[in-house]
């Protein structure tokens, strides 16, 4: 019997010995290779914090004292240690467990995130209402350096550390957000790190203060310390904390459980805000993710012997790597195009263009609103920028979105990956919002295309449209079919459907991923004696408005079809433009319903909403009997 299997809770941890933690914590390690070979996930950082979390449930008590993880997807471990190991097979799998933290999944998950730098704001909230009710636990906030280059860290440091609350803050060093950790915090955190003479400095100053209160008194020893600070914050990482507020420890070697056991049991009889920087490795014990920590940062099964994928890539290739080949090659053809992106050059594509351009290229870490805002600044200046972040991401610069490029009518791009139904992540990163979010925004130009070779002609009318913001979505999977060379694809002409149909019943407005899938239904129908225009609404906004009138003419019922949000979403766009001008037209919208979805496999979470040709035959099959029905 393995020790982790007799784990099924904290107090299970707490009842060994300190001696045999390191041999549960590669148990734990063999666990994670072994699930996440089956089910995919975010095994590079979670592998990084092995060590970190059990000594974290070994010194503190949760779920009465609060542990909160800053996005999530480096808790696995944790999830093993407090009661999921015998459930992590159904990892990200449909009504399994959750890839992040997720409070309604466990009494131990403090607080759920996908989105990184929310853990100290949390944290410092649950420390508040702690002290307003008079109560006595812990709290602890866990986040990666990658979260240091997220605004919304330093918003809650910069309130946190002068509030004397008993709060602490485990910083994870490993180097890395996604891709490498980008900026200014970064460099300085590895450049002192890195330097021995750091801690040679500091330990020697530190034995100075002790042997002077021996031999000259407390004044002396006063003195002293006030010279250790003063060194230490030329030479420490801490410099930054200490100025924040935050009494500093550090750093220490992540993997060395001994120690972190030491310095959290010792952290943790104290008070007020303070911080505890841990180094660690990601991929930690797991050779193929040591070595290449982006790529194994998260990804789909794999062959825990080869690292290999067990389902090998075939086919037409992902709209990622369309959009990546598409605009590097746009951007020979326009040198005053840049690609700027938040955190993810690999996952959007963009790293594509970073090889060939590497001087127009710009990652500017997890700062979704700076790099808006950034790009706002570009366009003032005859740049093009192309902005490419996932679109769960976008929502977090939605201020930037307006305040900073639609108001001034900026011709700012928006390429937005992970489009619609994501799949195994689940809620936190559904891209079901963008349609109805963009729509929203005064002079934005809304697109969305329905192959590749569409993807491209739609950036090339991008950059060509000068008068406001313009934005487009595809989905995280592989596009329809092979895309043509670039240089044979034109402009898509600015404002236009496309009528793939003729049909004398019902007209089906698809957008994007849903026009594939409506011609499909389509021909489903006309078996059935039901004839359906189909029309490829790639502008969402504005409307084609001479083949809009040209469809209300020849059809009394109008169904629109996205991969979205129902709620604001397309068809209610379109619904409310026809509501005055042609109030006979029924306008019925499909889409993904107003509810929070789960994770499953992409294919299953279209079948369950009737986003696939045969759900959209049944639905427009039972909207024709209904009109049969009242007519008689």
């Amino acid at each position: 019997m393995t020790l982790l299997s007799t784990i099924h809770s904290p107090s299970d941890l707490k009842r060994l010995r300190r001696e045999q933690l390191p041999q549960l914590a590669q148990e734990i390690r063999d666990r994670l290779i072994e699930c996440c070979s089956l089910t995919g996930g975010h095994i590079g950082a979670s592998l990084g914090v092995v060590e970190l979390s059990i000594a974290l449930l070994y010194e503190f008590d949760s779920p009465q004292d609060k542990i909160v993880w800053d996005v999530g997807h480096q808790a696995y471990a944790w999830k093993l240690l407090t009661g999921r190991n015998g459930s992590f097979p159904t990892l990200r799998q449909r009504e399994g467990i959750s890839g992040f933290l997720k409070r309604s999944e466990s009494e131990h998950d403090a607080f759920g995130a996908g989105h990184a730098g929310t853990a100290v704001s949390a944290a410092l909230g649950m420390a508040t209402a702690r002290d307003l009710k008079s109560e006595s636990h812990k709290v602890v906030a866990v986040l990666g350096d990658g979260a240091l280059t997220c605004g919304l860290s330093y918003e809650g440091m910069n309130n946190a550390g002068h509030s004397d609350r008993d709060i602490i803050l485990i910083l994870n060093d490993n180097g890395m957000s996604i891709s490498p950790n980008v900026g200014a915090v970064s460099k300085t955190l590895g450049r002192i790190v890195a330097d021995p003479r750091t801690n040679r400095v500091r330990e020697k100053i530190k034995g100075m203060t002790f042997a002077l209160g021996g031999v000259l008194g407390e004044g002396v020893v006063d003195f002293a310390r006030n010279v250790e600070e003063s060194v230490k914050n030329l030479f420490s990482p801490g410099m930054l904390f200490e100025e924040l507020g935050f009494r500093y420890f550090g750093p220490i070697d992540g993997h060395d459980l001994p120690k972190l056991c030491e310095t959290l049991h010792f952290v943790r009889g104290m008070g007020g805000p303070r911080v505890i920087h841990v180094m660690t490795q990601k991929g930690k014990g797991f050779a193929f993710a040591e070595d290449n920590r982006e790529k194994w940062h998260g990804l789909a099964a794999y062959d825990p012997l080869t690292g290999e994928a067990r389902k090998k890539a075939s086919g037409p290739p992902t709209w990622t790597q369309v959009f990546g080949d598409g605009v590097t090659a746009l951007g020979r053809e326009h040198p005053e195009l840049v690609v700027i992106t938040a955190a993810m050059p690999s996952g959007t594509g963009a790293n594509l263009f970073q090889k060939k351009y590497p001087e127009r290229f710009f990652d500017v870490g997890i700062a979704e609103g700076h790099a808006v805002t950034f790009a706002g600044g570009l366009a003032t200046q005859g740049i093009r920028p192309v902005v490419a972040i996932y679109s769960t991401f976008l929502q977090r610069a939605y201020d930037n979105v307006i305040h900073d490029v639609a108001v001034q009518r900026l011709p700012v791009t928006f390429c937005m990956d992970r489009a619609g139904l994501v799949g195994e992540d689940g809620q936190t990163h559904m891209g079901l919002y963008d349609i109805a979010y963009m729509l929203a925004v005064p002079g934005m130009t809304v697109t969305a295309p329905k192959d590749g070779d569409e993807l491209i002609g739609l950036l090339r009318t991008a950059m060509a449209h000068d008068d406001g913001p313009f934005c487009t979505r595809y989905p995280r999977d592989k596009t329809p079919a092979e895309p043509r060379p670039v240089g044979e694809i034109p402009a898509v002409p600015y404002g236009t459907w496309e009528r793939l149909r003729v049909g004398k019943d019902v007209a089906i407005l698809a957008v994007g991923t849903m026009v594939a899938p409506a011609v499909e239904a389509a021909d489903l129908l006309s078996a059935q004696g039901i004839e359906c225009s189909v029309v490829n609404c790639r502008f969402l906004k504005p409307l084609d408005s001479a083949m809009l009138q040209s469809m209300v003419r020849q059809h009394r019922t109008v169904v629109t079809v996205e991969e979205g949000t129902i709620v604001n979403g397309f068809g209610a766009y379109l619904a409310e433009t026809l509501q005055t001008t042609h109030p006979e037209v029924r306008v019925v919208a499909l889409g993904v319903p107003d509810r929070l979805i789960e994770q499953a496999p992409r294919a299953e979470q279209l079948e369950l909403f009737g986003l696939t040709a045969a759900g959209i035959a049944r639905r427009i099959a039972a909207l024709q009997h209904e009109e049969s029905l009242e007519a008689r």
